[in-house]
Formats: C-alpha cells, sequence, structure tokens
C-alpha cells in the first residue's frame, strides 16, 4: 500500500530494523554528512537525527541507502517485481483482433489508473507562513563537503509547469541556500526545468516553482526518473503507489503540489537573474565548480505540523543516490528493452555513478551485433552519456563485474573491438576537456565471428558435463563438504 506520509515510511523502516534514532545534538555542517558517509559506505541503516542544531524539525537520511529499502520506498519486495509488472503489459504485440485492442485497452487503463487528483486542503499546509515570516533558517538544511558553496537542499520535488502547453514537470535539481528567502536553482541546459525557465524568459516573465520535500518516498523518486518529455511524473507515481497523488492549491502561486508533503517551498525565478551556486561535492566524487545559475526567491513556505525534512548526501559510492540509479535501472529496462529487444540484461554498476560504465549483455544475431547496440544506446535518452559501454554475450551475467572483466580480458582485441566516438557527455564529467562534449568508448567483448573478420577457430569454453555436474550436486553431503 503506498504511504501515507514521510513519518509512515520511518515507522515501516523502524518496524524492520532498517533505521536508527540519532538522539545527540549533532551539527548540521559538515557533521552529519560525515556520520553519513561512514554509515553509508558500512551498508548501515537509515539515520533519523532527532536533535540537529538549528533547527526542531527532525531531519532523515540515507533512506533510500540500500536496495531493500529502495524496494520498501517503492513498496515491493524486489525492485524487479516493478520491471515485471512493465515487462508483462508491454509484451502485447501489434493488435491483430479486437481482442488484442481490449488488452491494450486494459494495459492503457492500467497506467492512467491513478491520475493525480486535486483536494481541499493538505497536511502541507497545516501550518503557513508568508511575508516576513518566510525563512529558511529554521529548516536543517546541510552543508556536505568542506568546499560546497554553502549548505544545500540535495531531495528536493521541484515542479514547473511549461508556458507553452501548461505540461508539469517535476525534476530533482539541487538548491543551495543563499540567504532566509533566496536560493539558487541548479538545472542543467538538458533537463526540463532549464527548458521551461527559457520559455519564460524569452517571454520576459517570471516563472513560478515549487518545491516540495518528504511525503510519500515515491515521490521523490519520481523526481529522478528519467521520464520522456510530456510523460506527467504524477501518473507514473499512481502507477507505482497503486494510489492517486493528491495534489493542493499552494497558497501565492498558481500550482498545486503534493497534499501529503512534510514541506513545501513557493516563489518564483525572474527571467534573467543569476547567481554564483557551488561548488558542490558531487556523486561523481570530485567538486563540481560554481558557475552562475537563476535565482529562485521564496514567497512562501508551508510544512506539516510535525515535518521530518528529508535530505541525502551524495559523493564516492556508496552513497544513498545509487540506489535511486539502480531502481531506474531495474524499471526502465522493459522499457529500454522494447527499443533493443536484443538486449538480455544492463547494469550501470555503483561505482560508474551513472554515467561512467555501462555492462551490456545482448542475444548476437549478425555480425558487429555489439556495436550496433553502443551506437543505438548512445542515442538513447541520458545513456547517450555512458562513457565507457561493455558488451558481451547473452550467457555472460553483467551483474557479476569480475565475469564481464573476464571476458573484457578473455574476448577482446583492442585494435578491432574499440570503438571511440565523440559527443555529449555529462557535464559533471570533468575529465571531458570541453563542457558536456568529449568522447566514449564501446567494448565489444563477445564472441567473434568470421564475417566480423576473425580468421582463426575460436576455442571451446570450459563447461563440466550436466551429468557429471548433476552427480556431484546429488552426492555433495557424501563428500563431507557441506
Amino acid at each position: 500500500m503506498a504511504y501515507s506520509s514521510l513519518k509512515d515510511f520511518v515507522k515501516t523502516l523502524e518496524g524492520a530494523g532498517e533505521l536508527k534514532r540519532i538522539k545527540a545534538k549533532v551539527s548540521p555542517e559538515l557533521e552529519i554528512a560525515q556520520i553519513t558517509d561512514r554509515v553509508s559506505k558500512a551498508e548501515g541503516p537509515a539515520l533519523l537525527f532527532e536533535n540537529v542544531e538549528g533547527s526542531k524539525m527532525p531531519l532523515l537520511i540515507n533512506a533510500f541507502g540500500s536496495y531493500r529499502r529502495m524496494a520498501m520506498a517503492l513498496c515491493v519486495n524486489d525492485l524487479n517485481e516493478i520491471a515485471d509488472e512493465i515487462e508483462k503489459m508491454i509484451k502485447i504485440g501489434p493488435p491483430e483482433s479486437i481482442i488484442d485492442k481490449i488488452k491494450i485497452l486494459g494495459i492503457l487503463a492500467k497506467l492512467t489508473k491513478f491520475p493525480p487528483k486535486t483536494v481541499k486542503r493538505g497536511a502541507c499546509q497545516e501550518m503557513v507562513l508568508t511575508g516576513d515570516r518566510v525563512s529558511l533558517d529554521h529548516i536543517p538544511i546541510i552543508k556536505c563537503w568542506p568546499q560546497d558553496g554553502g549548505r544545500y537542499i540535495t531531495l528536493p520535488q521541484v515542479f514547473t509547469q511549461s508556458l507553452k502547453t501548461g505540461q508539469r514537470n517535476v525534476g530533482m535539481y539541487r538548491i543551495q541556500k543563499i540567504d532566509e528567502r533566496t536560493t539558487a536553482m541548479h538545472w542543467q541546459i538538458h533537463h526540463d526545468g532549464a527548458g521551461h525557465h527559457r520559455e519564460y524568459r524569452e517571454a520576459g516573465l517570471k516563472m513560478p516553482v515549487a518545491v516540495a520535500i518528504g511525503g510519500d518516498p515515491v515521490l521523490s523518486y519520481v523526481a529522478t526518473a528519467p521520464l520522456p518529455t510530456g510523460i506527467d511524473e504524477l501518473l507514473f507515481a499512481g502507477f507505482l503507489r497503486k494510489a492517486n497523488v493528491p495534489m493542493v492549491q499552494c497558497r501565492t502561486i498558481d500550482m498545486t503540489v503534493p497534499a501529503d508533503a512534510d514541506i513545501v517551498l513557493e516563489g518564483y525565478i525572474e527571467p534573467n537573474e543569476t547567481c554564483v551556486e557551488g561548488p558542490f561535492g558531487d556523486h561523481t566524487g570530485y567538486y563540481s565548480l560554481a558557475d552562475e545559475y537563476p535565482v529562485f526567491h521564496i514567497t512562501c513556505i508551508s510544512h506539516r505540523k510535525d515535518p521530518i525534512y528529508q535530505t541525502i548526501i551524495v559523493g564516492k559510492p556508496p552513497m544513498e543516490d545509487c540506489y535511486m540509479g539502480k531502481a531506474t535501472e531495474r524499471i526502465f529496462l522493459p522499457l529500454i528493452k522494447m527499443q533493443l529487444p536484443e538486449l538480455v540484461d544492463m547494469n550501470l554498476p555503483l561505482f560508474g555513478v551513472f554515467h561512467n560504465f555501462a555492462l551490456i549483455s545482448i542475444d548476437k544475431h549478425y555480425p558487429f551485433h555489439a556495436k550496433k547496440i553502443m551506437h543505438s544506446l548512445w542515442g538513447l535518452g541520458q545513456l547517450m552519456f555512458s562513457k565507457i559501454i561493455i558488451v558481451v554475450d547473452k550467457d555472460v551475467d553483467v551483474q557479476n563485474v569480475e565475469e564481464v572483466l573476464f571476458r573484457v580480458g578473455s574476448n577482446v582485441d583492442p585494435k578491432r573491438d574499440v570503438t571511440i566516438v565523440e559527443g555529449p557527455v555529462d557535464v559533471l564529467d570533468h575529465a571531458a576537456p570541453l563542457m558536456g562534449a568529449g568522447s566514449k568508448m564501446g567494448i565489444d567483448a563477445t564472441t567473434k565471428w568470421r564475417e566480423e573478420g576473425y580468421q582463426r577457430e575460436w576455442p571451446d569454453e570450459l563447461k563440466m558435463s550436466q551429468e557429471i555436474v548433476s552427480l556431484v550436486e546429488k552426492r555433495w553431503k557424501e563428500y563431507g563438504l557441506g
């Protein structure tokens, strides 16, 4: 069942032994980050800091910091359950009969069964602060790393709307606190929020923006999901939580926000006003550099009577955001397979920080098939940022990194099997010669065919006969080996 609040999720985590309450007084300046980093690296629990200096709000962090907790956040036992549901829905081919058409209508109905709904009142507005009462100082916003430009809201659900179409977008863009009523809004140029801002800037108009924090953890996840432009994140959230997302009208801008959020910031961005944002200790394990970004002016802060402030820190993996990325990998794999049916499995390993490595297994059908897959992925949404793609045969477990690297060492002739291309790369890739532009590498570690220029006889792989495998399995206890 869907969570009715962030407090509901905290209760579930605590009941499962997945949460630790910290009653000692702690500083939001680096101390919380260091504690969390140490716990994350040790694969430890979610942390609820109940006594943060300068604020009465408890602070939740590392709530998504394991495969189990990420699955719990999305109300499943395993992330593959969502992928399996999506795969079953999309396996129906083109409608050839009235029965097929009915099935497709049933799928569409399932996907759109839980649209967001507007309600009159929301817990997020139990306390409403406007005018001189607006102040971010009451929220335990943390500073994560020593050279950070300031304190950052790192787990926001940022709501914007297209000026041209009215289409809503929910994105996750870090927000640097400038003073008690203004922040910097860090959205990169290829994100929908930045696209909406360009529309308002070209029209010379103020852009309304709302930021929700907390509430059902599904909402924090969908803000990170790489949905195609025009697909409502709240519709996807309804599908995941199997319940409508209740929305309430903002008090000072013409937008709606999740009624069950813990905290909501309302405000606007001027067409051409910017400020220096950064540096920021990023998920790459390095600082992203300071640059000019839009200024967000806050006109209203509303919150529950007993809000919980949820945040994360990012840095060298493993970190909490890594598991959010793995959720996306599993959930969106069936949709990628729709376009690339020869794809068997994909692993975006934690050490690859989302874009450095993509390990791909395929059902190879023709010469240079692996190269076709590389170029297809480089043209597919955010997978275009994949710096190094390694392609192996279908019988290789890409979730086993050592097995993949064994194939690279065994099956690759560097001159023949390595492809270098140039194009867009992640703007956080500090190794690229230009901001957002550089080179990418594909490695074909599949078995080579004669049609691919292999002039020798490819050797048989070592495999024990199934008869002996079964015999040893049957007699294993007789050997006294366990």
